[in-house]
């Protein structure tokens, strides 16, 4: 039986060879894996909004609820986590604490986080493969996002947006695999999409953004479509073959998505509350959500928390978050940390975890989205709308289908839209991890654009994406005291605030 599914992404620039790839993934997740359980235990404490879900998690296990503000599916998670992580042979170095509720160590609260961090790279670089399946561009979306310090500060404690980004991200990869797929490899590939994005609602509402991404690219798809189709007369050519997955968005029906990116998700993010709802019996499915969004509305707005910051903040990373501050006077003034030893003689020394982005991959990234941006504009209008395109000896106008590259960039820009501006009509206090979802699209534009510099025939090309790569990767080095929380005195710490508010 022949099959409609996509024929792979071609181009003229070379790419990586299998090998290659392979050895190169295979090295990103190892050193994102090192870095993530290096020192975990290192703060033998509740770090930032671990206590709040370290304690939600720890009161579940004795059965016992709080109320979180948030679904419940991050709370089981973080309990499964120390469930398996206080009977796990390794990583309790006898250091325990009872601030959740339990006596537990550190790693056994935080060391799921780690390791569900720790793919987010592969993740990341499966959806750039499946865009343009090109090796070469998976390989730097992966590393870039590894180099990050936000996403690697959030990885190593018990806190719940490492969840929420890799839901979201699994259902975009299994949305984009289903467009390759036909029948009923289709319906399945679709499902566990939907599966994706309701597990990613079920750990923060916003996890929809995702959700609303998929939407957008469907409307987009049939908007291009209905385009084409008035500009471009007659229509009854061969449609040409489809070189993206993206191409394939008018083979998705209204029963693909009423029933996988609407019943299946709603029915996900239901079913995450059925433990929950049998610990507390008295409240309904719907009580739960007016309580949760009556919290959200109880927030407050930017002097609710020091560390609240405006949207249009985040792309440049104006207000990074302080976790953890604990200074030390020498080797003879204990710290509540089990880490690198404090040098003889030495004089004050700081403990800091900031939750702050890589600064050159941050501010890289927004200029890469907004050139993506403007990129796709022109290329809309060059390949719809321009005038003078005609191809045939009859003088009608036809329109060619969208390149490849073009599919691209709306898939980028929609999805980084989708989980960013949202955020304009939210009053409640918010802070810089709410923009990690969007993030993770600015990082795909920017790894798109390095991946063509280095292929280009131009020199200063290449060396322009050479020298974004190993800005970002110096820049990472140069912060990661910040971000392992490692001790370092005052005035290195002066040395990594460049900018007044990054207190």
């Amino acid at each position: 039986m022949l099959s409609n599914a996509p024929t792979p992404l071609r181009s003229k620039n070379p790419d990586l060879s299998a090998v290659w790839f392979t050895i190169g993934l295979t090295g990103i997740f190892l050193v994102s894996l090192a870095l993530r359980f290096w020192g975990i235990s290192r703060f033998n404490t509740l770090v930032f909004d671990e206590v709040y879900y370290a304690r939600f998690a720890s009161h579940f296990l004795k059965g016992e609820l709080i109320f979180t503000g948030h679904p419940p599916l991050s709370t089981y998670i973080v309990a499964i986590g120390i469930w398996i992580g206080e009977r796990l042979p390794w990583g309790q170095d006898g250091v325990k604490n009872a601030l959740s509720g339990l006596l537990l160590s550190p790693f056994s609260y935080r060391w799921l986080n780690a390791l569900t961090g720790s793919f987010i790279p592969l993740m990341v670089g499966a959806i750039a493969y499946q865009l343009s399946n090109r090796r070469s561009y998976a390989l730097i979306a992966a590393l870039l996002i590894a180099a990050d310090g936000l996403f690697l500060v959030e990885s190593r404690y018990a806190l719940n947006n490492v969840y929420l980004i890799s839901f979201g991200l699994l259902g975009q990869l299994c949305f984009l695999l289903a467009l390759r797929t036909q029948s009923w490899q289709r319906w399945i590939g679709l499902g566990l999409a939907g599966v994706g994005f309701g597990a990613a609602a079920a750990i923060k509402w916003n996890g929809l953004g995702f959700l609303l991404g998929a939407y957008a690219l469907w409307a987009a798809g049939w908007i291009l479509h209905w385009i084409q189709r008035i500009l471009s007369k007659p229509f009854n050519a061969v449609p040409p073959i489809a070189l993206s997955p993206l191409q394939n968005l008018t083979q998705l029906h209204l029963g693909h998505i009423l029933i996988c990116f609407a019943a299946i998700p709603a029915l996900t993010y239901y079913v995450s509350w059925f433990p929950y709802m049998q610990l507390d019996p008295t409240n309904t499915f719907w009580e739960l959500q007016l309580e949760t969004l009556d919290y959200h509305r109880r927030v407050g707005g930017l002097d609710a928390h020091p560390y609240c910051s405006l949207w249009y903040t985040w792309p440049l990373m104006l207000r990074p978050i302080a976790y953890f501050y604990q200074t030390a006077h020498g080797i003879a003034e204990p710290a509540p940390v089990n880490g690198p030893p404090i040098p003889n003689g030495a004089g004050e020394i700081i403990y800091d975890v900031h939750a702050m982005g890589n600064p050159f991959l941050w501010w890289l990234s927004t200029a890469a989205i907004l050139l993506i941006i403007v990129a796709l504009a022109q290329q809309l209008w060059e390949q719809l709308i321009a005038p003078g395109k005609i191809t045939d000896s009859s003088g009608t106008r036809s329109l060619p289908s969208l390149t490849p590259q073009t599919w691209i960039t709306l898939y980028l820009t929609i999805n980084w839209a989708a989980n960013f501006l949202p955020w304009i009509k939210v009053t409640r206090c918010v802070f810089l991890y709410h923009y990690m979802e969007a993030f993770v699209f600015a990082v795909l534009a920017l790894a798109l654009l390095v991946d063509r510099w280095l292929h280009s025939s131009h020199r200063w090309h290449r060396a322009t994406g050479l020298t974004v790569i190993f800005a970002v990767l110096i820049a990472f080095a140069f912060w990661m005291p910040l971000y392992l929380g490692l001790p370092i005195t005052p005035i290195e710490l002066r040395l990594r605030r460049w900018l007044p508010s990054w207190v």
